[in-house]
């Protein structure tokens, strides 16, 4: 995957074997440059010096994780890029987690033990098929829903489907 070559990642971890692990998996995958971090602080100051294209952050972490790492490059006003792209790492797979992140603003998500197939599919989902970003009083971050269901007959709430929503009761009075 040459074409990974001028991808620059951010990787945060606070465990350096797990660090060592995924930086040798984008390494061989053609990524040239992996800056890393021990704690979702530490990953802040290194966005405000460093152009990061995208960030893989661990999930917990002290004295800032992975979540929270999120909520503040999504939300806070200083920040350097909201859309960044972010894939988290875990091994604590459990459900109420992954919708913690997913809710946070994660764009991705892969479990622990990671494999290199994982690491690059989420990479070339964030690259090649990234989602539209939505911003609401209570969520910023990639558009949670995965697909748009054609059956679906619940409330359509953003701006964004009111059109869907014309043509669907115009379809059902005919």
């Amino acid at each position: 995957m040459s074409s990974l070559q001028s991808l620059q990642v951010l990787l945060v971890d606070d465990n350096q074997h797990m660090r060592a692990i995924t930086s040798a998996v984008l390494q061989s995958a053609g990524v040239r440059k992996v800056r890393e971090a021990a704690d979702g602080a530490a990953a802040l100051q290194m966005l405000r010096e460093h152009a990061v294209d995208l960030a893989i952050v661990d999930f917990n972490m002290f004295p800032l994780d992975g979540v929270e790492f999120t909520r503040l490059v999504r939300n806070s006003p200083d920040s350097t890029n909201p859309y960044l792209p972010i894939i988290m790492m875990t091994g604590h797979s459990e459900k109420s987690r992954v919708y913690e992140a997913r809710d946070a603003g994660v764009t991705e998500f892969v479990v622990k033990p990671i494999t290199a197939k994982a690491i690059l599919d989420r990479i070339q989902a964030v690259i090649f098929h990234p989602r539209p970003f939505v911003k609401t009083e209570g969520y910023f971050g990639p558009d949670r829903r995965r697909t748009t269901a054609s059956n679906y007959r619940g409330p359509l709430r953003r701006a964004s489907d009111q059109a869907r929503d014309e043509s669907r009761d115009g379809s059902s009075a005919a």
